[in-house]
C-alpha cells in the first residue's frame, strides 16, 4: 500500500538516503530548507525551517502514514567552553521543534490506520562521551519523549527511536576532515567503521514498513557494535 510519509530534513545525508528508498513505493513529502539534492527525486518538497517556520502553514495531505524527524546538530566543545546558548540552540534543534511538529501533526497521524514516527538520537546517550554533553542532553530528551509518546498513543500509532554512531555526512565532516582522522574513527568500532547513509535509512525504512509492526517505544542501536562490545 502507498503511503504518505513526511520527512523532516531529507535533502542531505540519512535523509536524502532515505528519500532515494522510500519515494519508489511511497508518497514522499519533504520539508527542507535545501532541495538542490532533491531535484530528481519523484518527492513533492517544501521549503521549511524548523526552527522559524510552522508545519501548519504547508500543504500537506490529510492523512499522514509516516514520520521521519532528522534535523540534528553535532555540537562537540568541552563544557568549559560551552554557553547556554549552545545547549538551547542544541535543544531546539533537536527537541523543541521536533515536539513542536508533533503536536501539530498528530491529527493528520490519527487518520492513518498504523501510523509510524521515527526519530533520532546518539549512541553518546547510552554510552557517555566526552565533549557531547550538549548534543547528548538533547537527544537523551528525545528518547524520553519518544517512550512516553509511544505509551500514550499505543496502540494508535507506534514511536521509535533510531541512535546512531558518527555516520559519513555533511554534518560529520570537521570530524571527518582527513583520512587520518576518518581512520581513527573507523579503528573505534567493533566493525572497523563508521556508519554510511545507507545504514541508517535502511533502519528507517524497515521502521516505518509494515514489517515493524510489533514494534514501539525501542532505542534502536546502530553504531557498529560501538555500544554494546568491548574488544580492549
Amino acid at each position: 500500500m502507498k503511503k504518505n510519509i513526511l520527512c523532516i530534513g531529507g535533502s542531505h545525508g540519512i535523509g536524502f538516503e532515505t528519500v532515494k528508498i522510500l519515494s519508489k513505493d511511497h508518497n514522499i513529502i519533504v520539508a527542507s530548507r535545501t532541495s538542490e539534492m532533491l531535484q530528481e527525486q519523484q518527492i513533492t518538497h517544501h521549503t521549511f525551517d524548523v526552527m522559524t517556520d510552522n508545519i501548519e502553514d504547508l500543504d500537506l495531505p490529510e492523512c499522514l502514514d509516516g514520520l521521519v524527524y532528522f534535523p540534528g546538530s553535532i555540537n562537540l566543545k568541552p563544557l568549559k567552553m560551552l554557553k547556554i546558548k549552545d545547549f538551547q540552540y542544541d535543544m531546539e534543534l533537536n527537541f523543541f521543534s521536533l515536539v513542536k511538529v508533533v503536536q501539530a501533526l498528530i491529527p493528520k497521524l490519527k487518520r492513518s490506520k498504523n501510523p509510524s514516527l521515527v526519530f533520532f538520537s546518539t549512541v553518546a546517550v547510552k554510552i557517555g562521551m566526552p565533549f557531547h554533553t550538549s548534543v547528548a542532553a538533547a537527544k537523551g530528551a528525545i528518547e524520553g519523549f519518544a517512550k512516553a509518546l509511544a505509551a500514550e498513543y499505543a496502540p494508535l500509532f507506534r514511536v521509535n527511536v533510531i541512535a546512531p554512531s558518527l555516520t559519513n555526512t555533511s554534518l560529520a565532516q570537521k570530524i571527518l576532515s582527513s583520512e587520518d582522522k576518518k581512520s581513527k574513527m573507523d579503528s573505534r568500532h567493533p566493525l572497523k567503521r563508521i556508519g554510511e547513509p545507507e545504514d541508517i535509512a535502511n533502519l528507517v525504512v524497515f521502521l516505518l514498513s509494515e514489517n515493524s509492526n510489533w514494534m514501539t517505544g525501542q532505542i534502536l542501536s546502530i553504531d557498529g557494535g560501538l555500544s554494546s562490545i568491548n574488544l580492549n
